[in-house]
């Protein structure tokens, strides 16, 4: 068990919370599991980037959170907040760091997103050769982004981890979305209206990770 990719429908689906939730339940199969977020951006809207909001959710330790290769301030694409800064991001660079366990790796926005003048997300997720887990809303639309997010990374042939879901119970959206995916789904999220590392936790627990392992 090398790690996980996390990615989303899109922007605003869950992806941090859903990678807090499945760091706390990995770790009770490999405690040593961490967090990477390989590009951060939006620094000015959140000082800490979401590798301190995943770190004060789960209780963890720095040592268990390898620092983002780029960090940019504007809440943007990685390519547009990099511009921004006058910067240049180098997909070379953009390899698992060392670690002594599995990683959840937290892409930015969805799997199209582009990292830089040429390289997608998608390429990232290939490149790393980790299995794919997919953030989803329960709601209106989710079915057609998500199957679409499935279709792009199975044009890659890239192992599926999962889909885990993030809000209100829509059993029928998770249902079809299981169905005609052909994808396990890992679990639903409910709306947390208090953000604990306690309701995380509780959170995870409802969590199936069988397909990761």
């Amino acid at each position: 068990m090398r790690g996980v990719f996390m990615t989303g429908t899109d922007t605003d689906a869950g992806k941090t919370i859903a990678s807090a939730c499945l760091l706390v339940a990995l770790r009770r199969r490999w405690p040593q599991a961490g967090y990477w977020k390989p590009v951060q951006s939006g620094l000015d809207d959140l000082p800490r980037g979401d590798t301190g909001t995943v770190a004060d959710l789960t209780g963890s330790a720095d040592a268990d959170f390898p620092a983002p290769a780029y960090t940019f301030r504007a809440p943007l694409s990685p390519d547009q907040a990099a511009a921004r800064e006058g910067a240049v991001i180098d997909a070379s660079t953009l390899t698992l760091p060392a670690y002594a366990g599995p990683l959840v790796v937290e892409g930015a926005g969805g799997i199209m997103v582009p990292v830089d003048g040429t390289l997608l997300m998608l390429d990232l997720a290939e490149r790393l050769a980790l299995p794919v887990v997919v953030a989803a809303r329960t709601g209106l639309g989710t079915i057609n982004h998500t199957l679409l997010t499935l279709a792009a990374l199975r044009s890659r042939n890239l192992r599926i981890g999962g889909v885990l879901f993030s809000g209100p119970d829509h059993p029928d959206n998770i249902a079809t979305i299981a169905r005609l995916g052909g994808v396990p789904v890992l679990g639903r999220i409910p709306r947390l209206p208090d953000l604990t590392a306690a309701a995380i936790a509780t959170a995870a627990d409802t969590l199936d990770i069988s397909p990761l392992e």
